[in-house]
């Protein structure tokens, strides 16, 4: 299996256990319905899991752009790779979400609720605030990548380290994920959108493209935070890329103030 089929058939289980947890939890008429966000959290934690058994020993199963980027920024994963894996993990995202749209179909036509059909797609924030909204994604993913980095550094037992990567991400949903929804993966976030938007999905209302940018920028440059910290702390220097990923933090919660009075405008943004 080449490299670029590896990244789309993991991200697409990724997509598929992921996308399908928030589904079985949320739609009208599944026998799991109510089931809660730890059980959400769980079933996230365990589709990465599924995804990086599946294709790590191909790939090391990035699964997300923003971990593509965070390896290459601590110089773990080569920059000519990166574009090739960001497409394979956009079409796999979007190929997990139809799978997930098959699977649910007469669930989604029995749910009358716009929003909790979008939300098995994509992620929305608890309040509509742009720049808490990016730091909380910043900060979900810089946790991610120098977690990934802190258990790359470590040696477990064959086979576990799955395991401990998919705790991780249990970890950041019940210990972060209520604010935004814990996008920290903008092909776990675009690619279902994408597909919410093409697909004949009966009454499913918008695809909130005004809050898309959010579950992008704000992951990718928490990865690239992520990284330049770990490089810092455990390594001691910080490189021209660090610097430049420190930059992108920075502009990017300043995009968050600028949208706060162009997008949200006479609404109120809600910062707590």
């Amino acid at each position: 299996m080449s490299e670029f089929l590896a990244e789309l058939v993991g991200t697409a289980i990724l997509i598929l256990f992921g996308a399908g947890v928030c589904a079985n939890v949320n739609l009208k008429g599944s026998y799991a319905n109510n089931g809660g966000w730890i059980v959400i959290a769980f079933g996230w934690g365990l589709a990465v899991v599924m995804g990086v058994y599946a294709v790590g020993s191909i790939t090391g199963a990035h699964l997300n752009p923003a971990v593509s980027i965070g390896l290459a920024v601590d110089g773990a994963f080569p920059w000519e790779k990166v574009p090739m894996y960001i497409a394979a993990q956009m079409l796999g995202a979007m190929l997990g979400a139809l799978l997930t749209w098959l699977h649910f179909m007469p669930h989604f036509k029995a749910e009358e609720d716009v929003g909790t059909k979008l939300g098995v797609f994509s992620t929305g924030p608890a309040y509509p605030n742009y720049v808490a909204n990016f730091i909380s994604e910043i900060i979900g993913t810089t946790i991610l990548v120098m977690g990934l980095l802190f258990i790359g550094a470590n040696k477990f037992t064959d086979g576990l380290n799955p395991l401990i990567v998919g705790a991780l991400i249990v970890a950041i949903g019940l210990s972060l994920g209520g604010t935004t929804g814990y996008a920290i993966n903008p092909a776990r976030d675009l690619g279902p959108r994408l597909a919410h938007a093409i697909l004949p999905i009966p009454g499913k209302g918008s695809s909130n493209w005004a809050y898309a940018i959010v579950p992008v920028l704000g992951p990718i440059a928490g990865g690239m935070l992520g990284a330049t910290l770990y490089h810092l702390l455990f390594k001691g220097e910080i490189e021209m890329i660090g610097w430049i990923s420190l930059l992108v933090t920075a502009l990017t919660i300043v995009l968050g103030f600028v949208m706060n009075k162009t997008v949200l405008k006479g609404q109120q943004a809600k910062l707590l």
